[in-house]
């Protein structure tokens, strides 16, 4: 039994690092780019988070400084595996780009001014763009069941006015949003309880 413990723990541990070390290889231009790649692996592949779960934890990450792939990897590594998946986890998002970065910085730096190369950038900017509106729908539909159309599309509106228009720092806005939500659904709740109680 313990050889068998030992075993789904070791490949738990190897799914941590191919999840998040594809996600980060394939994330081009990191940042908000590779979150679609990890919403792949951690919710539509290995099923470690529910997509209200992996939403609440990027909006957390967003209000934390540092990277937001890392610290989401660093966050899901210690919930599955411990200290060491928290290791493993972060190990893979950034560790491979680092050399990556390392080993090709001059070669890009010398060939960023040939058309070829900015074709190619341009070329993967659209996908990167697709990838993103997928996993914002996503996250809208999830949005709704709780909130409703009205409120979810109202919330949208008022967070691309102050994001987009007014470019107040995001942080500040889920900040925000998390507190409205608190007391937004603090007496749902408790109306549901009550409900519950009586029945």
């Amino acid at each position: 039994m313990k050889h068998k413990d030992r075993g789904d723990h070791l490949r738990l541990l190897g799914q941590l690092f191919l999840g998040f070390f594809r996600a980060s290889i394939l994330g081009y231009g990191g940042g908000p780019s590779s979150i679609p790649l990890v919403y792949k692996e951690v919710v539509d592949k290995y099923r470690w988070l529910s997509n209200e779960e992996f939403s609440d934890v990027l909006a957390l990450g967003n209000c934390l400084p540092g990277p937001i792939s890392t610290k989401m990897a660093g966050y899901i590594g210690y919930r599955l595996a411990g200290i060491l998946g928290l290791c493993i986890a972060v190990f893979a998002t950034a560790v491979p780009t680092v050399i990556l970065m390392v080993v090709f910085i001059e070669i890009i730096n010398y060939y960023k001014d040939y058309p070829i190369v900015q074709g190619m950038v341009q070329s993967v900017s659209p996908i990167v763009g697709v990838m993103l509106l997928s996993l914002a729908y996503s996250f809208f539909k999830n949005a709704k069941i709780g909130l409703g159309w009205g409120l979810t599309i109202g919330l949208c509106i008022v967070s691309f006015v102050i994001y987009a228009i007014l470019h107040v720092h995001p942080a500040f806005i889920i900040g925000a949003l998390l507190v409205y939500g608190f007391f937004f659904r603090l007496p749902f709740t408790k109306r549901n309880t009550n409900q519950n109680m009586t029945k």
